[in-house]
């Protein structure tokens, strides 16, 4: 029984590490968007450009992953956070010293650059700790909390820059990196060293490729890169949806970002309670049905009805609430795909992903922030990617038993 606790102790605690690595990535996106136009009028920069601060933190995230992954399998899951959180800091403090939008840009990079890693060994740490179903409600509980950081991330970054300007948000960010390094002080590694992988580069493309050439490891991926990119259309866009549609302020993002948390909240809920009940397919499937809902409704409303907040953030409400569903589902279903390699297949999850995200703030959002339809219309295209994508694993898997052979999606 006491081995039983103390194994159940260090798994919550895992868990609760990997939430506070989980949530770096919300923080670092979304604390800063109400100071939009402070930014702006310090650099004397436009929009368009300022949002490319958010292009290129995505786009360096996406590209270190492809680092950190094979890394994690190398030295431990536990030393890429020091090393990749302590970056964090540095880059942070830098932010809040910037003095033009060069040095942002170039600061944000590092940021991005040193953010992927705690992300990565975090999902892997979970997977190395928990069997299958477990582990999905263990990531179940990650994305519990992970979703208070999008809504508590905005109404803290308004309150500071109304306070202090929007220096210290990046003051903020500087100790909520500390915070992971105290955190990770009491953290266990979880890989053994018999479990080790080579990092010699031949070894880690290799292992890169092999994910690439997968039957369906790409299309679980990809499938959940769309599902999140339909919602971080509106997360990239919130200034726009909130200064330039709604006419609101500041201090008026959790006019947004609340419904949409709450409704992860709820997603994140049902997954880990549904995870020893419901198949992965059932659960993928209503997740499914509920954004796919929730998309009708947005495109109906932002061609008919006028511009309200309820009218405007309801839908993406439900859509989050899909999302934070099946996203547990989909993480392991992908992960299980490469069971001696999670960090780098972690890795490759984590840069499609991150290149989705960066494609929608860098692309997406300046050629859509005219006009509400067309963000309703691109979540539309986003999210009939994703479902043609899990369409295809499911024929793959029929058709794999239909020959006789074991089906990677129960």
């Amino acid at each position: 029984m006491p081995q039983a606790s103390t194994r159940s102790g260090v798994q919550l605690h895992l868990t609760m590490m990997a939430a506070l690595l989980a949530m770096v990535g919300p923080f670092t996106i979304d604390t800063y968007l109400p100071s939009f136009p402070d930014i702006e009028a310090t650099f004397h920069v436009e929009r368009a450009i300022l949002v490319q601060s958010l292009g290129v933190y995505l786009a360096a995230f996406a590209v270190s992953t492809l680092f950190w992954g094979p890394l994690a399998d190398r030295i431990g899951r536990r030393h890429v956070v020091i090393i990749s959180s302590t970056l964090f800091v540095l880059a942070s403090i830098g932010c809040a010293w910037a003095d033009s939008m060069e040095h942002l840009l170039l600061l944000r990079l590092l940021q991005g650059l040193a953010a992927s890693g705690g992300l990565i060994a975090g999902r892997a740490m979970i997977r190395d700790a928990h069997d299958a179903p477990t582990a999905q409600k263990a990531m179940a509980q990650v994305m519990l909390m992970f979703a208070l950081a999008p809504a508590i991330a905005p109404i803290l970054g308004g309150w500071l820059q109304e306070m202090w300007g929007w220096r210290s948000v990046f003051w903020f960010l500087a100790l909520f990196g500390l915070l992971i390094l105290f955190f990770t002080l009491f953290t266990q590694e979880t890989l053994g060293k018999d479990e080790r992988q080579s990092i010699q580069p031949r070894f880690v493309l290799n292992t890169y490729m092999r994910t690439l050439r997968h039957a369906q490891f790409p299309a679980l991926v990809l499938s959940l890169s769309f599902i999140f990119a339909g919602l971080f259309l509106y997360i990239a866009g919130a200034p726009t949806l909130i200064y330039d549609f709604l006419g609101l302020g500041a201090q008026d993002f959790s006019i947004q970002f609340v419904p949409m948390v709450s409704g992860m909240l709820i997603g994140s809920v049902l997954a880990g309670r549904m995870a020893h009940r419901w198949s992965a397919s059932h659960t993928i499937r209503i997740g499914f049905t509920l954004m796919a809902t929730a998309v009708g409704i947005n495109v109906l409303q932002s061609s008919l009805l006028p511009a309200t907040p309820f009218f405007m953030i309801a839908p993406l409400a439900l859509y989050a609430l899909g999302l934070a569903l099946l996203m547990p589902t989909l993480t392991i279903l992908a992960l299980d795909c490469f069971p001696h390699h999670r960090g780098t297949a972690a890795s490759m999850q984590g840069f499609l992903q991150m290149v989705a995200s960066a494609l929608v703030a860098s692309v997406a959002v300046p050629l859509l922030h005219s006009e509400r339809f067309y963000f309703a219309m691109g979540q539309a295209l986003f999210l009939c990617l994703a479902i043609a994508l899990w369409w295809h694993v499911q024929h793959l898997v029929h058709t794999k038993q239909e020959g006789g052979e074991h089906g990677h999606v129960d």
